[in-house]
């Protein structure tokens, strides 16, 4: 990371003041809203089940439950980074959690699968305003080199391995109480940052800011909204005229907004940062690591726990070790970025995810020691590419686009789990459907509800008699079973792409040695 007035041996400062005991306590608030959004992204991973039978959603409803979050934080997380750096840093990460925290109460006790979708999409709003702020504070906070890394590597493996704890959180919770518990968990989180925030985290603000770009705002979010939807909505209804038409329409607004950010002097997006092969690559390594991470627990968690039969605790404790290994590799990734080339490391972690899909495809049995060894592979490879991925970003960027470069970096993350869920879950659903076969004498509403989910099956055979029951579920069971092997397959082939990408798109990128923090 670039630092101005650098001495030649050591490359810093000679004046670079060095963090003490107060500003690490700041990080610690700030990895409150780090753990928080990223735990809540795939926290209902093992609600799923509860909410399938307690809402009856339908297949798309059920996707949207978990996508519209994520969906709406990415889409929100540029525009809110701007309005960050107008009116303060810290005022809109207080402002975020108030509101994240009164939208999850009402979410806790929604009605019906149309009330949690809209209460998902208020808590990607909030969401939004919490996680711009936090690497722009931690990047003021940190100005020795040394330590800024470091801080990084704990707000990066803070990401990740609070994408895996969601689950596991998730698991503890619904084994005590119901399925809205997943969302009250805000509160007690977020109560201690409203509290702490103001008196360890300083706040900062751009000097110089520009215009809020409201055009900009509606352009990224019309760019994102209808391409998501068209992708699921073709892997659920199949290839349509409508569908084609919502992703056209999505990609021609996308490079509506990349043409206007490219003609302003201040454009809320620095698009041209993409020009660096450095810097896009690992925008693609950071969405894609986080992307098989969030497609994997989607389905490994149902797998687990209605294919299998395990409780949510008991589901929760195979993905124990898989997380501590997300987060031990993220840490130890950022000591060996000082002595290997970090495209390696990118490639080797994006490598593992492939291995760990491999895995699942081989499973055929479904093991859940298959499944553990397959999750603490894949925490391997998430932690390593996901904290060098982000740390390239940075370091790829001028310092004085850092802002922009993590405003990117948090994005590609975001929309890498929309994706998981909805280009993977969609596939999930097509293979599902194809290959359930619903016993004869069900009526068509209780074979539609049936064909539309694995929750949605099992809830129906309980109302049939035993025989046809049974046939149900062994069919709901090995339907899904196969999905999940697809989907295995279709993942390996995109990590496997994308560790190739990486080798050659971040090939300048090479062992970049800091002095040791001490």
């Amino acid at each position: 990371m670039a630092i101005s007035a650098v001495t030649p041996k050591t490359g810093l400062s000679e004046t670079t003041p060095r963090a003490g005991a107060r500003t690490w306590l700041a990080l610690a608030v700030l990895m409150l809203p780090v753990l928080l959004v990223s735990v809540d992204n795939t926290v209902l991973s093992f609600a799923i089940p509860a909410i399938s039978l307690a809402l009856t959603p339908s297949a798309s409803e059920l996707l949207w439950t978990i996508d519209i979050y994520p969906l709406v934080l990415a889409a929100l997380l540029v525009p809110m980074g701007s309005m960050a750096d107008r009116f303060g840093r810290r005022k809109l990460l207080l402002i975020g959690s108030t509101g994240f925290a009164v939208v999850s109460v009402f979410a806790a006790f929604a009605p019906n699968a149309g009330a949690l979708i809209g209460y998902r999409a208020l808590l990607g709003l909030f969401g939004a305003m919490l996680m711009p702020s936090t690497l722009s504070l931690i990047r003021n906070l940190f100005l020795h080199p040394g330590q800024r890394r470091k801080a990084i590597a704990i707000w990066a493996a803070g990401f990740s391995g609070g994408a895996a704890l969601g689950p596991i959180v998730g698991g503890f919770i619904l084994e005590h109480f119901w399925w809205g518990a997943v969302f009250l968990m805000s509160v007690p989180v977020l109560i201690p940052l409203l509290i702490l925030a103001p008196i360890f985290v300083p706040e900062s603000k751009d000097p110089a800011p520009g215009k809020i770009d409201a055009a900009s705002i509606l352009l990224s979010f019309g760019a994102m909204v209808p391409t998501i939807f068209g992708i699921k909505e073709i892997a659920q209804s199949g290839l349509s005229v409508l569908n084609v038409v919502l992703i056209v329409v999505g990609i021609g607004l996308g490079a509506l907004f990349v043409r206007r950010q490219l003609r302003r002097v201040n454009p809320m997006m620095d698009v041209t940062l993409f020009r660096n092969p450095v810097f896009s690559g690992s925008v693609s390594a950071n969405l894609l690591s986080i992307f098989s991470l969030v497609g994997f627990l989607y389905f490994i968690t149902q797998h687990l726990q209605l294919v299998v039969g395990l409780s949510p605790t008991n589901a929760a404790y195979v993905l124990v070790p898989g997380l501590a290994l997300t987060i031990v590799s993220g840490l130890v990734a950022a000591s060996l970025a000082n002595r290997f080339r970090q495209s390696w490391l990118v490639a080797g972690g994006l490598f593992l995810n492939a291995t760990a899909f491999l895995i699942v495809a081989l499973n055929t049995d479904g093991s859940v020691i298959g499944i553990m060894v397959a999750f603490l592979v894949l925490g391997a490879g998430v932690g390593t590419a996901e904290t060098i991925s982000n740390d390239l970003i940075l370091s790829a960027a001028p310092p004085a686009k850092a802002g922009a470069a993590s405003a990117i970096s948090e994005t590609a993350y975001e929309v890498g789990s929309v994706l998981g869920t909805a280009v993977l879950g969609s596939i999930l659903a097509a293979s599902y459907r194809l290959n359930i076969v619903v016993p004869a004498g069900v009526s068509e509403v209780a074979a539609n509800t049936a064909s539309q989910t694995l929750g949605g099956a099992i809830d129906v055979a309980a109302t049939l008699p035993a025989p046809q029951g049974a046939a149900l579920l062994e069919s709901a069971k090995h339907a899904f079973d196969s999905g999940s092997s697809t989907v295995a397959l279709v993942s390996m082939a995109l990590m496997l792409g994308a560790a190739l990408m990486c080798l050659r798109a971040l090939r300048s990128a090479v062992a970049n040695p800091e002095p040791a923090d001490h």
